[in-house]
């Protein structure tokens, strides 16, 4: 089977500061065509931030692209803060930026997390949506937050012994609880390595196979803390939406082109949900990967990514 291979490195065309209140300020960027079919790119997290990575997805021939930072992550400021940081601010923000750039309508592109947002969006702002592409289904049921919080250790017994191991045996029946302690504490000699361990144990459960370079990232003071401190936010307010919230709306985008990318092996975010996902949005074309994990880099998921917005490249705008 052909493998798609990522596009070239490209620079962003412009790119800014855009405030959302008085405490956020949000990191945007545009790069590829601006005349191109508009997508935005949601990363995943929450936290975890953008890449000049993620421009490679798209034919920059073809498509005006949009990445930005969400609160609390990445390039916007403030790094890691909670306050005024919910689901509903988010795809507010969203909309912001869309207002701000003059788009009417966009492709919606999100993995983990980002597919997570990306539906939370779609179902709000079903209009603005020319269509979806999304990787390793995130619903963010308790049931998922659980598994990634103690059901990991069925397939990373080590890594999440090592998540565990700064833990007493009575804050190990809360988990969440006692990270949530230790990264909302203001001494970073506290946070730090909290955050650095929880974005060590994401990114060593992440890939079908080790890969050190992964571990790097998600464990790097750049990105861990974001990643650590709004996982754990928004995870101990339950995404701040109705359980199973998601779902229960999709009606809302049965109409919409959609094309849904999963892992057979996904640990961080298991095919049940991907699967529930399918079958709750028949409409939507599913793809499931059978040799990789969660990582948007694992190769089949890669390729499948790019072979979706070359598909998606002839979409009515």
């Amino acid at each position: 089977m052909k493998l798609f291979e990522l596009y070239p490195e490209i620079n962003p065309y412009n790119q800014g500061m855009l405030p959302l209140d008085t405490m956020h300020t949000m990191y945007w960027e545009q790069s590829g065509n601006p005349s191109g079919t508009p997508v935005l790119f949601l990363h995943g997290g929450p936290g975890a931030g953008s890449t000049l990575q993620h421009r490679r997805f798209f034919d920059p021939t073809c498509y005006r692209i949009v990445i930005y930072d969400q609160r609390g992550a990445g390039k916007s400021t403030p790094l890691g803060e909670i306050r005024n940081n919910t689901t509903l601010h988010l795809i507010e923000d969203i909309e912001t930026l869309r207002k701000h750039l003059g788009i009417d309508r966009w492709l919606i592109f999100g993995g983990s997390w980002g597919s997570t947002l990306a539906l939370a969006y779609g179902e709000n702002h079903p209009d603005r949506c020319l269509g979806f592409i999304l990787r390793g289904i995130f619903l963010c049921r308790k049931s998922e937050i659980d598994w990634f919080l103690y059901g990991l250790r069925t397939f990373f017994p080590e890594p999440w012994e090592e998540f565990v191991s700064e833990l007493t045996l009575s804050e190990q029946e809360d988990i969440l609880a006692a990270y949530y302690t230790r990264l909302m504490d203001l001494d970073p000699a506290i946070h730090m390595p909290a955050a650095r361990a929880w974005g060590r144990y994401e990114g060593r459960c992440s890939t079908l196979l080790p890969n050190s370079e992964t571990v790097s990232y998600f464990s790097s003071d750049e990105v861990a803390l974001g990643l650590a401190r709004m996982e754990a936010h928004y995870f101990k307010h339950n995404i701040f939406l109705p359980e199973s919230s998601l779902l229960d709306n999709i009606s809302k985008l049965q109409h919409h082109p959609a094309i849904i990318v999963q892992g057979r092996y996904d640990a961080v975010c298991p095919i049940i949900s991907a699967n529930d996902l399918h079958h709750a949005w028949p409409n939507a074309e599913y793809l499931i990967i059978d040799d990789a994990g969660h990582s948007a880099w694992e190769p089949g998921i890669r390729s499948a990514l790019i072979k979706a917005t070359e598909k998606f490249k002839s979409i009515d705008r």
